[in-house]
């Protein structure tokens, strides 16, 4: 496929699994590259607490790194974050679904790898608030800081002494910063 030849989501969902993630931005195919060990252990320890607290709250569902969000189309835009939580009512309408998720989760969490641009890591944040995330949850491994993206303007950075609160997408969420990258 050259660079010039635009896709679908549909056209992603029915690609042989190569043993690559994808992500589709704008219709054009961006290979994702396997986390490294940090990166997974990072997203575990961010969405464990969130997945239990939110399991034993019934507050709606919590989904893994695999997890495509078809967030606009034509052209298409799929993204996949490291976790992202979608809340119940919003579960309970859709139901059960084949393929991405149709449209934006609540909150999206994304850890930065050491591959990331910072003009990729804008362009995600970006796509999430436009789809409609009310929360963007970005961790950042080598400066151990996690900033929190209400909207373009409103953003909140945590450290390490610092404790992350779910605020209205996520309410009585708590989490220490400093337990996301034990």
């Amino acid at each position: 496929m050259t660079t010039t030849d635009l896709i679908t989501a549909d056209e992603l969902l029915q690609m042989k699994d190569d043993g690559f993630r994808y992500e589709l931005v704008r219709g054009g195919l961006i290979k994702m590259s396997p986390a490294g060990h940090q990166h997974g252990r990072i997203a575990l320890n961010f969405t464990t607490p969130l997945d239990q607290f939110v399991r034993a709250n019934q507050l709606g569902a919590v989904y893994a790194a695999e997890t495509g969000f078809k967030l606009a189309e034509d052209p298409d835009v799929v993204r996949a974050p490291d976790a992202a939580f979608i809340r119940r009512e919003r579960v309970e309408t859709v139901g059960q679904t084949e393929g991405f998720w149709p449209g934006a989760p609540d909150l999206a969490a994304e850890v930065i790898s050491p591959g990331d641009t910072h003009a990729e890591v804008q362009d995600k944040i970006a796509d999430w608030l436009d789809a409609g995330t009310r929360l963007v949850v970005v961790i950042n491994p080598s400066t151990q800081t996690v900033a929190l993206y209400y909207s373009r303007s409103d953003i909140r950075i945590l450290t390490i002494d610092d404790v992350l609160d779910g605020g209205e997408v996520v309410p009585n969420w708590t989490l220490p910063v400093r337990d996301i990258f034990i």
